[in-house]
């Protein structure tokens, strides 16, 4: 009696242990996934992943326009303050090969004896290059008697707080900013979009 009842508790144990293995078997079996599961997902993540790249693409391109337009306005607003407090011509010199500006000015050397071009590089201003595809693509300045060549023209500040009217659009074909100089003022303002977007005032001042 003693064995009949040994015997049914090993069996009873095995059919237990043999039961549970089962589960743990079909829970494996349906967590897991398919080829053909894993795949979609794949392809949604890979389609996710390329929107927003060209998003972020989109994004950078446009901060690097606005980068640069902004970089010229402060470039003329110091060269404006720079001539009026030391007395002598600035200018921004306008890179339109390799695209890229600096403030320059003229400064008589006492050894030479022979004026010598500047450029200003201190905490305030330094050379900027462009990157990637921003350039300029419109550069309207009108002439203070000296013709400037094809590859640099310059934008002259002058003691006096005047400055030569210039317009300069930066963009990379598909975004634009327009920077503006009045003549009367010397003061610079800046604008998204091109030269045809905006409308861009000048000061009479005989009319004050």
């Amino acid at each position: 009696m003693q064995i009949y009842i040994t015997i049914s508790r090993a069996l009873s144990h095995n059919s237990q242990l043999l039961v549970v293995k089962m589960k743990k078997a079909n829970r494996n079996k349906r967590s897991g996934f398919t080829i053909i599961e894993v795949l979609v997902v794949i392809t949604l993540i890979a389609l996710i992943a390329g929107v927003g790249g060209g998003f972020y693409m989109g994004t950078y391109k446009r901060l690097m326009v606005e980068k640069t337009a902004r970089d010229f306005f402060l470039a003329a607003k110091y060269a404006r303050i720079m001539a009026i407090e030391r007395q002598k011509p600035y200018r921004i010199e306008l890179d339109t090969t390799n695209g890229g500006f600096c403030l320059a000015f003229d400064q008589f050397n006492e050894e030479t004896e022979q004026t010598e071009r500047t450029i200003v590089q201190d905490l305030y201003s330094k050379p900027v290059e462009f990157a990637g595809a921003v350039k300029f693509e419109d550069i309207q300045v009108t002439s203070l008697g000296s013709q400037a060549n094809d590859e640099q023209k310059a934008i002259v500040f002058l003691p006096n707080g005047t400055a030569q009217q210039a317009i300069i659009q930066i963009g990379d074909g598909e975004n634009h900013y327009t920077v503006n100089i009045n003549a009367a003022t010397g003061k610079a303002a800046v604008y998204p979009g091109t030269v045809k977007d905006i409308e861009i005032t000048t000061f009479d001042l005989d009319k004050e």
